[in-house]
């Protein structure tokens, strides 16, 4: 079978599963091999779950079973069915958004924004925004799709280029250049290379790029490009904006303030280092000629999950929820948002991953933060912290989260009018939410 044949299949199937026991009735299963597992191995189990076809690229296993498919590697096959079916809905504009810090609570407020307008937006659903995620995110646009907002997610220079050779994107963002995945970047002068391949594919293809006017790296990496800029107000003067926003934040305001012609728009996203997110998808509303009265309406009705930016009040204790991830770029800016609120704070912080040879002492730049600062007390959880060699009389170190929960069970924490909690993905801090 050629890819047409199997798209074919596709268009009538119930979609893709990666994973043999999520598999259902009528879908296709492509056997993804990784570190730890092996999806050749699972064929016969996704037809029985009701599969009407495996895609492997094991050619002797599965030699004599019609309904199993062997290709010569399966993750290139996903990705040239979700370029096949790109080039099917090549109509359908998709707007892509990259960068260190802010992808998703980007994606979800301009997804939020365009809904007020588009009756179809599709958008990348969780986390999928990697070399699997996004082929998956592809795949799964509907047909009568108007609008899309997808996120690219990397971890080493050449895989947004990859990416965007599979969307073909149409529009782009990048949110900033942070310290994000050091270790396969090798350096902050690899994240900027690896984040500008979006602008390489928009600016050969004559695409547009929304560039956020406060951040020189971006105004001087566009120049030249079909550009929508938006800026701080009052900076208006210095940049030809397309649209100004106002900055509106004061210390003990948790939430974060914007102003645009007159109309101030108040998010329930906490920090000002938010401001940024908020103010791109309003930028990328008003370019889509939503209606400033609806994008107002849009970003008011958002409130995060996932754990992202969220607040929680217990007791008389609010507890800022902000660790779906963490590198040392969004740890400052959380840490000096948090330093800036008045009252009683705790931290309680996780570590830092995917580093590399950069990961102690970026670990050890954290600490040194927050002996300098205002903040209470802190607790850092995670080998990466507890290997640390300095300190502070406001410090304590935790090897892992299990000890943590153990001590926290016996004595637990002080009173305070603040907990900031905030690590990176694998390390779900969120487990410690119950027991504050």
């Amino acid at each position: 079978m050629n890819i047409q044949n199997i798209y074919q299949l596709y268009s009538i199937s119930s979609g893709i599963e990666i994973n043999s026991k999520k598999v259902k009735k009528g879908s296709i299963f492509v056997a993804l091999k990784g570190k730890n597992f092996d999806g050749n191995q699972f064929a016969y189990e996704a037809i029985s779950n009701g599969a009407i076809l495996a895609v492997v690229d094991d050619n002797k296993k599965y030699a004599f079973c019609k309904k199993i498919v062997s290709v010569y590697n399966t993750l290139y096959f996903l990705h040239e069915l979700a370029m096949y079916h790109r080039y099917r809905l090549h109509h359908v504009p998709i707007i892509a958004i990259t960068g260190s810090n802010g992808k998703t609570t980007t994606k979800e407020l301009t997804t939020t924004i365009l809904s007020k307008k588009y009756k179809r937006v599709h958008c990348t659903q969780n986390n999928f925004n990697n070399h699997i995620g996004v082929p998956l995110t592809v795949l799964s646009m509907p047909m009568n799709t108007q609008i899309s907002v997808m996120e690219i997610g990397a971890n080493h220079e050449r895989e947004i280029e990859k990416m965007c050779n599979i969307i073909h994107p149409d529009y782009g963002y990048i949110t900033n250049f942070g310290k994000a995945h050091l270790e396969g970047f090798k350096n902050i002068e690899g994240i900027i290379r690896g984040k500008l391949e979006l602008y390489d594919f928009l600016k050969k293809n004559k695409k547009v790029v929304f560039v956020n006017g406060d951040d020189p790296i971006q105004l001087c990496n566009s120049i030249g490009m079909n550009r929508y800029i938006f800026s701080e107000k009052k900076k208006k003067s210095n940049i030809n904006s397309d649209i100004n926003i106002e900055y509106l934040w004061k210390k003990n305001n948790l939430k974060s303030v914007l102003c645009i012609k007159n109309r101030k728009i108040i998010s329930s996203l906490i920090g000002n280092y938010n401001l940024y997110n908020i103010a791109s998808a309003i930028a990328i509303g008003t370019y889509f000629k939503v209606p400033l009265k609806k994008i107002k309406e849009a970003v008011e009705e958002y409130v995060p999950n996932n754990h992202r930016s969220q607040i929680l009040k217990k007791k008389n204790v609010k507890i800022i929820i902000d660790c779906y991830n963490a590198n040392p770029t969004s740890m400052i800016e959380a840490l000096t948002f948090f330093n800036n609120i008045k009252g009683k704070k705790i931290v309680i912080l996780g570590d830092m991953l995917e580093l590399g040879l950069f990961s102690n002492d970026e670990h050890e730049k954290i600490i040194s933060f927050i002996k300098k600062s205002n903040i209470n007390f802190s607790f850092l959880i995670g080998d990466i912290f507890f290997n640390t060699k300095k300190t502070s009389s406001k410090i304590r170190k935790f090897i892992n989260k299990k000890n943590f929960i153990e001590w926290i069970k016996k004595y637990s924490i002080q009173k305070t009018d603040y907990i900031l909690i905030k690590g990176s993905r694998r390390i779900a801090l969120e487990s410690l939410i119950g027991l504050i």
